[in-house]
């Protein structure tokens, strides 16, 4: 890849990540059937989120506790508190609970950075609305700086969590508040519309994501606000003055072309940015943890934590 931001981590999928990627695909997917989600999800009982493994209690020292009326985990090194504290925003389309794929996720990343990590569990949609996930946002931003400060905390989410990730960090600049020393967005949802005609190219590689699926969740999650939205859709945000920004991205993913017009855009605005990319990586290839890639992932995060 010739921009200096950018780099391609490995030139071919791990086997792991092509047996991770033939294991995936042939699991339902709730994000490939717009017409679906448009019709059933309004009538669904609301699920519920995936319950944290009880072997947390055995490696972690683990809080529950609430903000703005929604719970919250907090997983602490059983060494003591880490030195950087992680707020993590899980992904799903902002219409579903946690998955019982990101605790092993937040598991490993626990272990490869020493960080504590905070996972708001936050009310999704349709059944709640943006206002209800971004006050708890914010309400649990404003609790961790507290007793880390702004310098030690980083913010990270696959997904739906990544585009929280942005979100947060651009409405609280919007506002004059403190901002975070980094933002790690894994897989991000960038713009809610999927406008770009470049994520048709790779729609037939996508395993996970359905464009028009998508675009169905993202009218949702807009709501009011629209759809071009700078907040909702961070790609068309003005990025001058967020904290440096690295992104980790597969390629058989539909988020891929805005990714990479995102961080241009981010070296762009002044934003010390990096793209990292993976050849044959599903949507949110990190939950993947037995892979290279996903080893590979975490260690780039210890590094960006420790290094910038």
């Amino acid at each position: 890849m010739s921009d200096t931001y950018a780099e391609l981590r490995f030139a071919k999928p791990s086997l792991r990540m092509r047996l991770g990627e033939w294991i995936v695909s042939k699991q339902p997917s709730g994000f490939g059937d717009a017409e679906a989600i448009r019709t059933g999800v309004p009538k669904r009982v609301l699920p519920k989120d995936a319950p944290m493994p009880d072997k947390f209690h055995r490696k972690f020292t683990v809080e529950n506790w609430e903000a703005e009326g929604q719970k919250v985990v907090t997983v602490h090194p059983k060494t003591g508190k880490g030195e950087w504290h992680i707020i993590y925003f899980h992904g799903g389309g902002y219409f579903m609970p946690i998955f019982k794929e990101h605790w092993p996720l937040v598991e490993a990343m626990v272990y490869a950075t020493g960080a504590s990590i905070t996972v708001p569990l936050y009310d999704v949609i349709p059944e709640s609305t943006y206002h209800r996930a971004n006050d708890q946002a914010d309400a649990v931003y404003e609790k961790i700086a507290a007793e880390w400060g702004d310098d030690k905390l980083a913010l990270c989410g696959d997904s739906a969590g990544g585009n929280m990730t942005l979100a947060l960090a651009l409405q609280r600049r919007d506002a004059g508040k403190s901002l975070p020393a980094r933002l790690i967005p894994f897989s991000p949802w960038f713009d809610m519309a999927m406008k770009d005609p470049a994520a048709q190219d790779i729609q037939e590689k996508d395993i996970m994501l359905n464009i028009e699926a998508i675009r169905v969740l993202g009218e949702w999650w807009a709501g009011d606000r629209g759809v071009d939205n700078p907040i909702a859709s961070p790609l068309y945000a003005d990025l001058k003055g967020l904290p440096p920004i690295a992104i980790f991205q597969g390629r058989h993913d539909v988020f891929l072309p805005d990714a990479r017009t995102f961080a241009a855009k981010a070296q762009e605005a002044g934003v010390p940015t990096k793209l990292y990319e993976y050849e044959g990586g599903p949507h949110v290839y990190m939950a993947l943890t037995f892979t290279r890639e996903s080893k590979d992932t975490v260690r780039l995060v210890k590094d960006f934590l420790d290094n910038g």
